[in-house]
C-alpha cells in the first residue's frame, strides 16, 4: 500500500547521516513547510512538495495531517517496562529524606521490585505490559528498548525476555529486547564475597548462554554504579556478551563518577546511560568514542536530586547524546517520551533541534538502529508521528501534556486517538 501524508503545517525530517549527530550537526532537525511525505509499503518513498508527489502518487492513500506537525516516529532506547507493582511508597519515603541507596539497602528499590516480579507469571505480566506499552505509544514513541532486570535469577531473567518477545510479535511496535541480568546483586548473593563472585559467575557461564540460545535479546546491560557492580564485574560480564554476539549498553555514573562512560567507551559499547554524575574524563572518553551518551533527566527529577546530566558540556565536547525515559516502577514512571523533550530545554539547556535530534536519530543510534529508523529520508523504515502542535518548538512547550494524534511503524498504523488537530 502507498501513503501520502498531506497538509502538515511542518514536515520534521531529521534527515542527515545515518549515526548519532554531533556538536553543530544537532542544531538543525530539517524542519519543512509546504511538503508531503510518500510511503511504500514498509519504507518511506519521497519526501517533497505535494503536487509533486500528487503527480507521482496519484492512487496513493491520502492521510490529512490537518495542520498538525508530522516527525519521524520517536524512538526511546531505555526503558524497564516488564515490572509488577509500582512502588508509589518509596516516593513519600524520599520525600521523608530517605535517598536512593538507603531505600536499597533497606529491601526497598530493585529488591522489591524483584521480590514482586518472582511471584507472577509470565502471563500476568504479558498482561500488565500490554497497557503500558499503549501508554508509550500514545507519546509518539514507534520504537522502544525493553530490558529485563526485575528476576535476578535464571528462571525470573527468561521469563522477563520471553514477555518482551512475545509482546514484540504482538504489537506494532518496534521492540528491542536487552538482558540486564546484571542490575543488581540479589540480596540472597550479598552475603560474602564468595556468594557475589558466584552469582557473577552464573550470570556468565549460565543465565547468558541460556539468553543467546533463545535470541532473547539483542543487548546485554550491567549497572555499573559503586554498591551495585564494579568496574571489573562489568568488564567482564560485558565481554562475555560480546563474545555470545551481543551488542553492549551501560548504566553508568548515574550516581557517583566510577568510572562507567570511561569502561563504555573502552569497551566501543553502543550506549552509556544516565550518566548524571559522569566525570570530566568520562565527557572526554564519550566524545573520542562512537558511544552514544543517553540522558535520562527524568529520573533525576523524579529522585529529587539537584544533579542533572551535563547535556551541554557532552554536546560541547562533541558526544552523541540521546534521550530517554527510563520508564521504570520506582525512579522514573513515565511514559511519556516529549516531556523528557521539556526537561532537556528547561533544565539541560538543550535546543529544541537538539532535544528532537536526541529522542529521533540519536535514540536510534543508541540502539543500533540509525541506518533504520529517526529520520524521514527515502529508504528509512515508515516510522512517523503525527503531533497536534503547528510549530515543533510546541513539542516540548506543552509539558506533560499529551499531543500525539497518531503513529504509524513500519508504514502500518500504530496509535490513534481523538485529539482534535487545529
Amino acid at each position: 500500500m502507498t501513503l501520502l501524508f498531506v497538509n502538515a503545517k511542518q514536515v520534521v525530517t531529521c534527515a542527515g547521516a545515518p549515526r548519532g549527530r554531533v556538536g553543530a550537526e544537532m542544531r538543525d532537525c530539517g524542519v519543512l513547510t509546504g511538503t508531503a511525505v510518500a510511503v511504500e509499503g514498509d519504507r518511506i518513498a519521497a519526501v517533497g512538495s505535494r503536487a509533486q508527489l500528487d503527480a507521482r502518487y496519484e492512487s496513493a492513500t491520502v492521510i490529512d495531517c490537518g495542520g498538525g506537525v508530522l516527525t519521524p516516529g520517536l524512538v526511546d532506547s531505555h526503558t524497564h517496562a516488564i515490572f509488577g507493582k509500582p512502588r508509589y511508597e518509596e516516593q513519600e519515603r524520599r520525600a521523608a529524606g530517605a535517598d536512593y541507596m538507603e531505600i536499597a539497602r533497606q529491601g526497598g528499590g530493585i529488591h522489591s521490585s524483584v521480590r514482586d516480579l518472582r511471584a507472577r507469571d509470565g502471563d500476568e505480566l504479558l498482561a500488565l505490559a500490554r497497557p503500558r506499552l499503549a501508554r508509550l505509544a500514545s507519546y509518539g514513541t514507534t520504537t522502544v528498548e525493553v530490558k529485563s532486570g526485575y528476576g535476578l535469577s535464571i528462571d525470573d531473567e527468561l521469563k522477563i525476555l520471553r514477555v518482551i518477545k512475545e509482546l514484540a510479535a504482538e504489537l506494532p511496535m518496534r521492540i528491542v529486547p536487552t538482558w540486564l541480568g546484571a542490575h543488581e546483586i540479589p540480596k540472597e548473593a550479598r552475603a560474602t564475597p564468595a556468594t557475589r563472585a558466584s552469582y557473577v559467575k552464573m550470570l556468565r557461564e549460565n543465565m547468558l548462554p541460556l539468553v543467546v540460545a533463545e535470541r532473547l535479546a539483542v543487548f546485554a546491560d550491567v549497572f555499573c554504579e559503586p554498591g551495585v557492580f564494579t568496574i571489573d564485574e562489568t568488564r567482564d560480564l560485558l565481554l562475555a556478551a560480546r563474545r555470545s554476539g551481543l551488542q553492549l549498553k551501560l548504566h553508568a555514573d548515574e550516581l557517583a563518577p566510577s568510572g562507567g562512560a570511561e569502561l563504555a567507551a573502552e569497551l566501543r559499547a553502543t550506549s552509556a546511560d544516565h550518566l548524571a554524575a559522569i566525570s570530566p574524563g568520562g565527557i572526554q572518553a564519550l566524545a573520542k568514542s562512537g558511544t552514544v551518551a543517553t540522558l535520562l533527566p527524568g529520573t533525576m527529577l523524579f529522585l529529587g536530586k539537584g544533579t542533572r546530566p551535563p547535556a551541554r558540556a557532552l554536546i560541547d565536547a562533541g558526544a552523541a547524546v540521546a534521550l530517554a525515559t527510563d520508564f521504570n516502577p520506582g525512579t522514573s514512571p513515565t511514559p511519556n517520551l516529549p516531556f523528557i523533550l521539556t526537561l532537556a530545554v528547561s533544565e539541560l539547556h538543550m535546543s529544541v533541534a537538539e532535544s528532537v535530534l536526541a529522542a529521533t536519530v540519536n535514540g536510534a543510534a543508541a540502539l543500533g538502529l540509525a541506518g533504520e529508523t529517526g529520520q524521514l529520508t527515502p529508504g528509512f523504515s515508515a516510522d512517523l508521528a503525527l503531533f497536534d502542535v503547528e510549530d515543533i518548538r510546541e513539542l516540548p512547550y506543552w509539558y506533560a501534556d499529551r499531543r500525539c494524534k497518531r503513529t504509524w511503524v513500519r508504514g502500518k498504523a500504530c496509535h490513534s486517538s481523538d485529539l482534535p488537530i487545529t
